[in-house]
């Protein structure tokens, strides 16, 4: 959340994402929960192989996938959040959309 007048964004359009899963606040919040949650998983389901020294390429691929998923799904999180209809976006109300 937003402590300043900053205007949160949203988005109504796919090219309008990147500003919001770009937008600092939530950048933070997506990768303080890819970090912790990735760690977990990390410890819990490659670690011993990591350190025992028989970590192979397909073990890095899965402890990429283990902060990547995580990451991801926080993202679409916020994704969800903050779509909003076009409508709305543009100030009307969608009883008024309808009206031509």
């Amino acid at each position: 959340m937003s402590t300043s007048n900053e205007a949160v964004p949203g988005w109504s359009g796919w090219y309008e994402m990147a500003a919001v899963v770009t937008y600092r606040p939530h950048l933070k919040r997506t990768v303080t929960v890819a970090l912790t949650v990735g760690t977990v998983f990390f410890a819990m389901n490659q670690l011993m192989d990591v350190l025992a020294g028989n970590a192979t390429l397909l073990t890095w691929l899965k402890v990429a996938l283990t902060y990547l998923t995580p990451f991801c799904m926080s993202n679409f999180g916020i994704l969800t959040a903050t779509r909003q209809s076009r409508d709305r976006r543009l100030g009307r109300s969608s009883s008024a959309a309808g009206k031509s």
